[in-house]
């Protein structure tokens, strides 16, 4: 068995993920995104969403 090596994970070493608000009222969708990624994304209404202080 080989010793695994920095960097040789079947993922990249880095990603940037984001999140934002998306669409107006009660349409408004939050999206989580990796932008180094294609199609890694989820959403959910924006109202489902918890808020920071639930994620402490």
């Amino acid at each position: 068995m080989a010793a695994s090596e920095p960097g040789s994970s079947e993922f990249p070493d880095e990603h940037d993920v984001v999140a934002s608000v998306d669409g107006e009222g009660s349409a408004q969708e939050y999206v989580i995104a990796d932008i180094t990624a294609d199609g890694a994304w989820l959403s959910m209404q924006a109202e489902d969403a918890p808020d920071l202080p639930a994620w402490r």
